[in-house]
C-alpha cells in the first residue's frame, strides 16, 4: 500500500504552525484542509484527551457561528496523534488567509468562560471528558509561541 501524503511529512522537522495539507477539487469546487499543528510531533507532550475534545468543540462552535467563515466550514476536529487538529474549508485557500480567522479562533478559546458547548450527556457521547482550563492554557500557549509571529517554518511544511 501507498502511504497516503500526510504521513510522508518529515515529523522529526515539522513545527508548530497552520499549514497546508491537503487541496481537494470535487466537480468545480476545492476544498483545503489545514493542518493546526499545536505540538511538535514526538518532541514535546501532546494536548491531553479532555483538553482537545475541549478545543475541538470551542472551535467548532466558533468557527459554524463566525459571521463571515462559517458557510465555508467544512470540518474542525482533532488529530488521533493529538499533536493539533485539522480543518476543511470550501476553497483552494494558503495558510495565510486563514491565519486571522485561526488567531481569532484560539484567542476565542483562550478567552472562554462559560459552560462548554455541547458538554452535556444529551449533546455529547462522552460530556465527562471535557477539561476547559486546560484548553484554555494551551490555547493561549498557541497563540504566544505561535499565531502571534509565526515564521515561515509555521506556515509551510519542511522541504526534507
Amino acid at each position: 500500500m501507498n502511504k497516503i501524503p500526510s504521513f510522508e511529512i518529515n515529523h522529526h522537522t515539522l513545527q508548530r504552525g497552520v499549514f497546508v495539507s491537503r487541496i481537494d477539487t470535487l466537480g468545480d469546487q476545492h476544498v483545503t484542509t489545514f493542518d493546526i499543528r499545536m505540538k511538535e510531533p514526538n518532541r514535546e507532550p501532546v494536548v491531553d484527551v479532555p483538553a482537545l475534545h475541549t478545543i475541538e468543540h470551542l472551535g467548532a462552535t466558533f468557527l459554524r457561528n463566525h459571521p463571515d467563515w462559517s458557510n465555508q466550514v467544512i470540518y474542525f476536529g482533532p488529530m488521533g496523534c493529538r499533536t493539533g487538529n485539522y480543518l476543511l474549508i470550501k476553497g483552494n485557500l494558503t495558510s495565510r488567509d486563514i491565519l486571522p480567522l485561526v488567531r481569532e479562533m484560539f484567542e476565542f478559546m483562550g478567552d472562554f468562560n462559560e459552560d462548554v458547548p455541547g458538554a452535556a450527556a444529551r449533546d455529547c457521547g462522552n460530556y465527562l471528558s471535557h477539561d476547559l482550563p486546560m484548553a484554555k492554557w494551551e490555547s493561549k500557549k498557541f497563540i504566544q509561541e505561535v499565531l502571534r509571529d509565526p515564521k515561515p517554518e509555521n506556515l509551510a511544511y519542511p522541504q526534507d
